[in-house]
């Protein structure tokens, strides 16, 4: 199996521990996630030859972030180290009818920095079948979003699929850009995309049409209409009782095929950041591994469905795991 590549920002989580609020919290735990990062680390742990690129600030806590991601398995031999900050968040988790609360201490970070000129795309993704993305990414900073553009210029020269989850973060477009200019660009050279129907509007102003019977799939071929090389469409759908009870279920259409899986039932949700990672890291292991589009979703579906018990931004669970609640087991009863 080649490697699949993630390119992004990897952050230091510092949450206060249980569920204690910020007013209360004597003491910060330190963990580090980032949108891409965790789904190339949920991949490795999945059997799939994973890496990420980044850049890391050329200081302890750099070199902090990339050994908590090779520990994980994951080939950090592409990080660049330069610049002087680690970008920081700050997570307070929610219960019942309080929700989670993320507090962001991430500007001039040395990801926000980083030399576009610094990636060799070309001997990166030599070696490479997949590269993914994230919208979180390009919405950083210019040169975060040319190196954004590079990559996948050089994975499509390469042959490599490409996927984007386009995640759009309204307060992170501040360096005099639109979202909507930069993402169309980009996403024109994706094959897969997760696209909720929120995010085609913000992003493409694609709307669903009236009357249809589902506003996804209106809303998945209007955007395979205007990005031709999109090959799928994917998402997940949420039903949020509380902070701590969500059911869960995903969707997905590629042109002539409309799937959807079964709803999970997520109580109690221990950890929900990098539950949409999951997600994507369980679609992409599900398209390598399996012969039908239903299995591949449904494996992402249930993969993200278990990602909701770890403590965490990774998922931190095996094939089998995934497979069992695929099955139905979801009971959580005792193995021993």
């Amino acid at each position: 199996m080649k490697q699949v590549v993630t390119f992004g920002e990897i952050m230091m989580r510092l949450a206060p521990p249980l569920n204690y609020r910020f007013a209360q919290a004597a003491s910060l735990e330190i963990t580090y996630g980032g949108g891409d990062a965790n789904v190339g680390a949920a991949l490795a742990g999945l059997g799939v030859p994973a890496a990420h690129v980044t850049c890391f600030p050329a200081n302890d806590l750099g070199h902090a972030a990339a050994r908590h991601f090779r520990a994980l398995g994951v080939n950090m031999d592409a990080t660049v180290f330069q610049g002087d900050r680690l970008g920081l968040y700050f997570l307070e988790v929610g219960a019942g009818m309080r929700p989670s609360k993320v507090v962001y201490d991430r500007a001039n970070s040395a990801f926000a920095h980083l030399d576009p000129a610094a990636f060799n795309w070309d001997e990166i993704l030599k070696d490479a079948g997949w590269l993914h993305w994230t919208g979180i990414t390009p919405a950083i900073s210019a040169s975060t979003a040319e190196a954004t553009r590079q990559a996948i210029a050089a994975a499509r020269r390469l042959g490599l699929t490409v996927s984007a989850d386009v995640n759009y973060r309204r307060n992170l477009w501040q360096y005099g850009q639109t979202a909507q200019a930069v993402m169309s660009e980009l996403v024109a050279g994706c094959d897969v995309v997760v696209c909720s129907e929120n995010d085609a509007d913000d992003l493409f102003g694609i709307k669903p049409q009236p009357g249809t019977d589902s506003k996804f799939v209106s809303v998945a071929q209007q955007v395979m209409a205007r990005f031709p090389q999109i090959k799928q469409v994917v998402t997940t759908r949420r039903k949020t009782h509380s902070a701590s009870h969500n059911g869960l279920k995903g969707l997905f259409y590629d042109g002539q095929q409309f799937l959807e899986t079964v709803t999970y039932d997520l109580n109690p949700i221990v950890d929900r950041i990098g539950g949409g990672d999951a997600f994507m890291a369980g679609f992409i292991y599900g398209s390598l591994t399996y012969d039908n589009p239903q299995q591949a979703l449904t494996f992402g579906v249930a993969a993200s469905a278990l990602k909701h018990t770890i403590h965490g931004d990774i998922n931190l669970v095996t094939v089998a795991e995934v497979e069992e609640i695929m099955r139905g087991n979801t009971s959580g009863r005792l193995l021993r």
